[in-house]
């Protein structure tokens, strides 16, 4: 089965120039088939500042009432994506920028109102990997924004690590895939003000641990949930590492031991 990897970036890596430059050169020389799934939160945060909306965020999930929605809309499927579009093209890299609703690739539900009305937040129902596969198998390179749709006219903001996850869950029965989260840290941290103190490896049990001890929490839970999930779904290897490190074999490895 062909090869492929999946690298999701996002935090402080998409805001500056030198940090994206150096993330899309290593990019550049994966060999074989790959994908980039990237965020922009911080970048959307910023412009909704600029144009005098209320970023509102629960549990690091944004509230994506219509003005933000259009926010979110040009930061992430405009600047963000055609920017990291255009240096790919410029490094040899034939991509394509994509959301959820072209060529139908990632159908959502609008989250149901429970205790938080999170407003046009989508979670994902449907991957259409064929469509993926076919881009890949012409020599395309998607480059995939965290925006869905609900084929019903409506885009719909999603979580850019779910994004990946659920790309590699439906990818992996198509290809061998290796899901690389990659961010500002060298991986899972024993102690995340040490930036040395990376856990090699991680498994459901050693995660539950960690997690009931406090030395995993925030942002990283639902990191490591979506890793454990597509480990599951048949995903090769997952791993989660710094940016600068995303095919140098180093960083936490998920397993499903």
């Amino acid at each position: 089965m062909e090869k492929l990897t999946l690298i999701k970036v996002g935090g402080k890596i998409v805001e500056e120039d030198a940090t994206l430059n150096k993330l899309l050169d290593d990019f550049s020389k994966i060999e074989g088939a790959k994908v980039l799934v990237h965020g922009g939160g911080r970048l959307a945060t910023k412009m909704a500042d600029q144009l005098g909306i209320e970023s509102r965020m629960v549990d690091g999930r944004r509230i994506t009432d219509e003005e933000t929605l259009r926010v979110v809309t040009m930061v992430y499927a405009g600047l963000v994506n055609k920017n990291i579009v255009a240096r790919l093209q410029a490094l040899g890299i034939n991509a394509i920028g994509l959301t959820g609703a072209d060529m139908n690739i990632m159908l959502s539900d609008k989250r149901p109102v429970k205790t938080i009305d999170y407003g046009f937040v989508g979670d994902v129902k449907v991957v259409n990997a064929d469509a993926m596969a076919m881009l890949l198998k012409n020599g395309y390179i998607p480059v995939l924004s965290p925006l869905t749709h609900d084929k019903k006219g409506n885009l719909l903001n999603t979580n850019a690590d779910t994004i990946a996850g659920e790309a590699a869950k439906a990818l992996a029965k198509l290809f061998d895939v290796t899901l690389v989260f990659c961010f500002e840290k060298s991986g899972v941290l024993l102690d995340e003000n040490d930036d040395e103190s990376v856990i090699p490896s991680i498994n459901r049990e050693m995660f539950e641990e960690y997690k009931n001890s406090g030395i995993i929490q925030g942002g990283m839970i639902p990191k490591l949930e979506n890793s454990f999930q597509a480990v599951d779904a048949g995903v090769k290897q997952v791993i989660i590492t710094k940016a600068s490190e995303i095919y140098g074999g180093k960083g936490t490895l998920i397993s499903n031991g």
